[in-house]
């Protein structure tokens, strides 16, 4: 089971998930969606494709930028497309 939590709250857990560069890649089913806000940061990844990001909102504290997810991926990366990897601060244990 891995599960990803950040100012008290569970953002993510879930049996299932992708481990891709040291980063728990979790199913967008597994997510809690209230937390997160969209952000028009994007970057690009070589293998992977174009990253897109939110930020973190829960008891009023923000966390920017601290959730990516690839919503389109490269043939290379297509077992994380649309999971949800986490940093900025976030606790993830597997």
């Amino acid at each position: 089971m891995a599960k990803a939590t950040w100012n008290g709250a569970v953002l993510a857990e879930s049996n299932e998930y992708e481990l891709v560069e040291g980063n728990v890649y979790f199913p967008p089913k597994s997510v809690n969606w209230e937390y997160f806000k969209k952000t028009d940061t994007h970057t690009t990844c070589t293998w992977k494709g174009l990253a897109s990001y939110y930020d973190l909102n829960v008891g009023g504290k923000v966390n920017k930028d601290a959730v990516w997810t690839y919503l389109e991926t490269k043939e290379a990366a297509m077992n994380i497309k649309e999971h949800v990897a986490f940093g900025g601060g976030v606790t993830v244990e597997k």
